[in-house]
C-alpha cells in the first residue's frame, strides 16, 4: 500500500489549543533537541467542530525527561502507564497524558512490547483509525501523515495500513471500528476493514470482559447506534458478546422513541426478555451492581407485561413501579411496546399518572395502625400489605380521607388481626 503525502490543516480559531495551561505544558516539552505535539481524540473532534475531551500529548522525550522538566517547571507529575512510556503532568489543576514516541515491536492482541522512537510519522502509523492519527502543534497547524484528513472530510473511517495487521495488534479494534463508524462514519463500513473484523472475530475471545462491555457500551450510546448495532449483528458479533440473541428491531424503536435513554436502558431493549437474562449480561460484560438490577427489574417487567400490550391495565403497571421502581417499570412497558412494533411512546405516556403515583411511599405506618389499635407484630404487617394492595388498586391516593377509607375496609374485613 502506498505511503499517504503528508497534508496539512489549522485547527479552528478558538480551540482548545490556546488554553493557557496546555500552551504551558507545550512551552515546557518544546526545545532543548524535544518536541511535543497534541495527538488523536482532541485534534480529530477540534476538526469536527465537537468538545476536544481528553487531551493526549506525545513527545520525544523519554519519561524520565518529561518528569525532570516538569518538576523543574514545578508541576506533580504521575507514572500512570512508565512502562509505555506515559506520564501524566498536572498543569494548574488538569492532568493531560504525556507519551513518548513509540513503535510496536512484539503484539499479541492484547498487548504491546515496544520501543520508544523519535519520528512522528512512524508514531502515526502505528496507531488504529488514520483519522486518529492527527498532530497538532502549539500553534494549531495540523500534520497528517495517514490520510486521516481526507477521511474526516469524507466521513470514512478506516484502519492505518493493512486492517488485519491493526486488528491483530489488538482484537478490541474490532469493535471499536463498529463503534468510531457509528460516532464519526457516514455511509456504509469500509470494505476491506469488515472483511478483517469478520475474518478475525475469534479473536475478541482473547480480551477481557472488562475491555469488551465497556468497549460496547460506548457503542451503545453512539450517534448512529441503532443502524450500527444491527450491523454488528448482522457480521456474527452480536452473538459472541451477547451469548444472546440480539432484538435490533426493538433496540431501533426505542432509541427513535427515547434518543436519550442511557446504556443500560438500552442494553436491556437489544438483550433483556426475562430477569434470567440479567446474570449472563452481567458476566459477558462485566456489569455493574446497579446495571445489573435494572437489568433484572426491567426483565421482571418484562415477564408480566409480556401479554398485555398493547393496554396494560393500570393497576398492574402500579404495582410493578411500587415493587421494582418506575425507571424499570417505564423501561419494561416501552420494551415490550417496542417488540410488538408499537411506538413506545404511546403507552407510556399514557402510563405515565401511574407509574408517578406508585413512586411515592405508601400513605400506611406503623404509628396509624397503633393509633388505630392495632398491636405491632406479625398482625401489623398483614395489614400494612393488605392496606398497600388496596391503596394500589385505588390509584394510590394520598388525601387523608382516602387514606383512611382504605384503612377502615381493611379493618372491617380483618377484625381477629387487630389483636
Amino acid at each position: 500500500m502506498s505511503v499517504p503525502q503528508v497534508a496539512q490543516a489549522r485547527l479552528p480559531q478558538g480551540s482548545f489549543i490556546a488554553r493557557p495551561d496546555l500552551q504551558r505544558l507545550l512551552d515546557m516539552l518544546d526545545g532543548e533537541g524535544e518536541a511535543a505535539r497534541v495527538v488523536g481524540g482532541a485534534v480529530r473532534n477540534a476538526l469536527l467542530g465537537l468538545q476536544p475531551g481528553d487531551i493526549d500529548v506525545a513527545t520525544t522525550a523519554l519519561p524520565r525527561e518529561v518528569t525532570r522538566r516538569a518538576r523543574a517547571a514545578g508541576l506533580k507529575t504521575v507514572p500512570t502507564g512508565i512502562e509505555h512510556g506515559t506520564v501524566t503532568v498536572i498543569v494548574d489543576g488538569t492532568p493531560f497524558e504525556v507519551t513518548t514516541l513509540r513503535e510496536d515491536v512484539d503484539t499479541d492482541g492484547r498487548r504491546a512490547t515496544v520501543v520508544f522512537g523519535r519520528d512522528f510519522s512512524h508514531d502515526a502509523r502505528r496507531r488504529d483509525f488514520t483519522m486518529n492519527a492527527l498532530l497538532a502543534d502549539r500553534d494549531g497547524v495540523v500534520t497528517d501523515h495517514v490520510g486521516g484528513l481526507a477521511d474526516l472530510a469524507a466521513q470514512r473511517v478506516r484502519f492505518i495500513g493493512d486492517p488485519g495487521t491493526r486488528i491483530r495488534e489488538d482484537y478490541l479494534r474490532i469493535l471499536r471500528l463498529f463503534r468510531f463508524h457509528a460516532d464519526y462514519g457516514a455511509g456504509p463500513l469500509d470494505g476491506p476493514a469488515v472483511e478483517a473484523a469478520v475474518r478475525l472475530r475469534g479473536g475478541l475471545e482473547r480480551l477481557s470482559r472488562e475491555r469488551i462491555g465497556a468497549e460496547f457500551a460506548k457503542l451503545l450510546v453512539s450517534r448512529r447506534a441503532a443502524e450500527t448495532v444491527a450491523e454488528v449483528a448482522e457480521a456474527g458479533f452480536a452473538d459472541r458478546i451477547l451469548a444472546g440473541v440480539a432484538d435490533t428491531r426493538a433496540f431501533a424503536r426505542h432509541l427513535d422513541a427515547f434518543p436519550a435513554a442511557d446504556a443500560a436502558s438500552r442494553l436491556a431493549a437489544l438483550a433483556v426478555r426475562t430477569a434470567d437474562d440479567a446474570p449472563r449480561l452481567r458476566e459477558r460484560l462485566r456489569l455493574s451492581n446497579a446495571q445489573t438490577l435494572h437489568l433484572e427489574r426491567v426483565g421482571r417487567a418484562l415477564e408480566a407485561l409480556h401479554a398485555t400490550i398493547p393496554a396494560p391495565d393500570q393497576s398492574l403497571l402500579r404495582r410493578l413501579a411500587y415493587r421494582l421502581g418506575a425507571e424499570a417499570a417505564r423501561d419494561g412497558l416501552a420494551i415490550a411496546a417496542a417488540r410488538a412494533g408499537i411506538d413506545p411512546r404511546l403507552p407510556v405516556a399514557a402510563a405515565q399518572a401511574a407509574l408517578d403515583a406508585a413512586s411515592r411511599q405508601p400513605p400506611f405506618g406503623g404509628a396509624r395502625l397503633a393509633a388505630r389499635g392495632v398491636a405491632a407484630g406479625p398482625a401489623m404487617g398483614a395489614i400494612l400489605g393488605r392496606a398497600t394492595e388496596t391503596w394500589l388498586d385505588a390509584g394510590c391516593p394520598m388525601d387523608e380521607a382516602a387514606v383512611e377509607a382504605i384503612l377502615d375496609a381493611v379493618l372491617a374485613e380483618a377484625p381477629a388481626d387487630r389483636a
